[in-house]
């Protein structure tokens, strides 16, 4: 098995309608990935780049998610990600229930799933606990557009979900689809961490990273009187570009 071949090269285009208000941009649906043995090295990849690099895992606990052709990869429960093998990985189907894999689910399987029929235009999803984004979170508070990258790469202000009890994973699930908008690809879920989404998975982490850099500008700029968002009318056009481009990340190393 090989894991030296290039990540996510598929390229997709969003684009507006011609003469189109930015207000009414619509983004299209991403083509579901095929199940094969290269992404799910590429999940099992990022799972360690998320938890080994950048600190958003904790143990196990995070997961990732990926829109495929028959319904959503994911990662399981309860084992470490340093031993994750490509068989490991579960994939279901739209009502939840297992099409392949021996393992359990991630418990944040609803959230994940969930979160996909709102947002058909998302094609991966990285659920974990980045520390300011999660500070936000435990202040109830959504982050507005605070800079270019997250303009482009997010979109608009990533909502707070209401609180939900620990192990409530349905409730948890609709209070984020319920607060996840049209606008961001992501969403912060009170008291317990955030969501990060992109069309594909390459994506995904790039607007992880991004929003923290958003929530620890917005934490930090208190102390100079705040920080001043971005227009809708700017973050709006600068959306818009971005999903004008081909989209061609690169693996993180």
């Amino acid at each position: 098995m090989t894991m030296t071949s290039p990540l996510f090269t598929r390229s997709l285009s969003q684009t507006m309608a011609p003469n189109m208000d930015q207000s009414r941009m619509v983004s299209s649906p991403v083509a579901p990935a095929p199940d094969t043995l290269e992404l799910r090295w590429e999940v099992i990849r990022a799972c360690s780049f998320l938890r080994d690099r950048l600190g958003y895992f904790i143990g196990t606990w995070g997961s990732v998610a990926v829109r495929v052709q028959d319904g959503l990869l994911t990662t399981p429960a309860r084992v470490k990600f340093e031993e994750l093998k490509p068989e490991d990985l579960v994939v279901l189907d739209w009502e939840g229930k297992p099409l392949r894999g021996q393992r359990t689910a991630t418990n944040d399987a609803e959230l994940h799933r969930q979160l996909f029929l709102q947002r058909a235009d998302l094609g991966a999803l990285v659920h974990g606990f980045s520390p300011h984004a999660s500070v936000c979170a435990c202040a109830h508070r959504s982050i507005p557009v605070l800079t270019n990258h997250m303009a482009a790469v997010i979109g608009g202000e990533v909502r707070c979900a209401r609180y939900v009890p620990a192990n409530r994973l349905h409730d948890l699930a609709h209070a984020a689809r319920e607060a996840i908008g049209r606008d961001a690809c992501a969403v912060l879920l009170a008291n317990q961490g955030v969501v990060a989404g992109g069309r594909e998975l390459a994506e995904a982490l790039v607007a992880a990273q991004v929003l923290e850099r958003a929530a620890a500008i917005l934490i930090q700029s208190e102390a100079l009187g705040g920080a001043t968002p971005i227009t809708e009318l700017n973050w709006r056009a600068e959306r818009a570009a971005y999903l004008q481009q081909p989209l061609r990340p690169e693996e993180p190393k």
